[in-house]
């Protein structure tokens, strides 16, 4: 994810040479100086000149042992010191201040994949130390790769991140039963394969285009006593999708909850 974000900033037009990461790992060090001409470096305290913006984009697993580099650098007043925006799902604003300090700048985001293609979503929720001009530069990071927005309350991120955190794989997982469908009954399945893709594609595209709502673009599409209809008959009866996709964002969200600790 971090790369994702990285590579749609330095196309929006971020300068390389205004952007420093910190990756330990030399093999993945390397392919960064060389793809992106960035300074890559092994651990922040070789990096000199203090950030505006820190983005830890890092598994949740290894954010305890990556946040006591960067103790110190907050400051005690708005705007004193950097920005701090983790995108570790089930890392909590509490948990980074714990290293970071209470008065630290810290938002706490969830983007999601589509974000490498200019299409992601991101919702954010700012500590209190935040001020508004940093919450329009975390903002502006977001909306270069998609669309955003704020929640006030924390608690939301938890299903934001079932939602449209792990949501890719939902639709992704669509794709991949439709493909299987249509070869059961009898397609090729580079043909099955190309209409699954084609189909969640474009009408991913119209649901972003359309003024209507999903659901009246899916009335829109069933003609009473159609083929669609008989379809649909199935996947609306109970248990159906709504009921399977219900248990599966309410499961998404309490292992994110198991996560935050």
């Amino acid at each position: 994810m971090g790369g994702a974000l990285l590579e749609r900033w330095l196309g929006n037009g971020l300068s390389a040479t205004a952007v420093t990461v910190v990756e330990p790992q030399e093999d993945t060090a390397a392919a960064l100086r060389e793809r992106y001409n960035l300074t890559v470096l092994p651990d922040f305290s070789k990096t000199g000149d203090a950030p505006q913006v820190v983005v830890f984009a890092v598994k949740p697993q290894v954010m305890e042992e990556t946040l006591p580099g960067y103790t110190g650098l907050g400051g005690s007043e708005p705007d004193a010191g950097p920005l701090f925006v983790s995108i570790a799902a089930g890392c909590t604003v509490e948990s980074l201040a714990r290293h970071l300090g209470t008065d630290a700048a810290i938002v706490r985001a969830m983007p999601n994949t589509p974000a490498a293609i200019g299409h992601g979503m991101t919702v954010a929720c700012a500590s209190p130390s935040v001020s508004e001009d940093q919450r329009v530069l975390a903002a502006g990071l977001f909306t270069a790769v998609g669309a955003f927005a704020w929640v006030e309350s924390e608690d939301l991120l938890d299903p934001v991140t079932a939602v449209s955190g792990s949501g890719p794989a939902y639709v992704f997982l669509l794709a991949e039963y439709l493909a299987q469908a249509g070869v059961a009954t009898g397609l090729d399945e580079d043909l099955a394969q190309q209409l699954a893709r084609a189909t969640v594609s474009g009408s991913g595209a119209l649901l972003e285009h359309s003024d209507e709502t999903a659901a009246e673009l899916r009335k829109d599409v069933t003609s009473p006593g159609g083929t669609t209809e008989a379809a649909l008959e199935v996947l609306m009866a109970e248990p159906g999708l709504r009921t399977l996709l219900t248990e599966a964002v309410a499961a998404a969200t309490a292992r994110v909850r198991r996560l935050s600790g």
